[in-house]
């Protein structure tokens, strides 16, 4: 990270901030492209290593890209505001942002998928220990995105 001083480290307030903030984007490698796509998400944070949530599709680009290339990248963002200068090129923004890579599957374990679609619950709803019903969790994609590698940035 070429600014240092913007640097955040200490996990409590990196878990604080992707808490409050509700879209992940995913990056993936699509030979030769790179295809982005914003999710909602839930997480946990297990020993400072995140695990993402999210659903989806059992069809489409997102869904085959999983399969094809697990490896992925990831972006969080908030907190951007404007700071307004009365001169040219001045101005400035403040903001908090998360970056990082890992490893992305596609969760087939009944009582994993619940708990991925718990952790989205909870996160968006605040609702945990849902019910789903056989149709819905057969229906649906649940993706798993292990963090190897995360930083958080931040101008506020």
């Amino acid at each position: 990270m070429r600014r240092r001083d913007r640097e955040i480290t200490d996990n409590a307030l990196i878990e604080a901030f992707v808490s409050e903030q509700k879209i992940i984007r995913i990056g993936f490698y699509d030979k030769g492209e790179i295809y982005i796509v914003p999710v909602n998400y839930g997480f946990v944070c297990e020993n400072g290593k995140y695990i993402f949530y999210f659903h989806g599709a059992k069809a489409g680009r997102k869904y085959e890209l999983a399969q094809a290339d697990p490896e992925v990248g990831f972006e969080i963002d908030g907190e951007y505001r404007l700071v307004r200068s009365e001169r040219a090129c001045s101005c400035s923004a403040k903001y908090q942002s998360v970056i990082g890579n890992g490893v992305l599957s596609v969760v087939h374990n009944k009582d994993e998928k619940i708990k991925g679609l718990n952790c989205l619950m909870n996160h968006l709803a605040n609702k945990s220990d849902c019910e789903y019903s056989k149709e819905a969790l057969e229906s649906v994609a649940v993706f798993k995105l292990c963090a190897k590698s995360l930083s958080c940035k931040a101008n506020i």
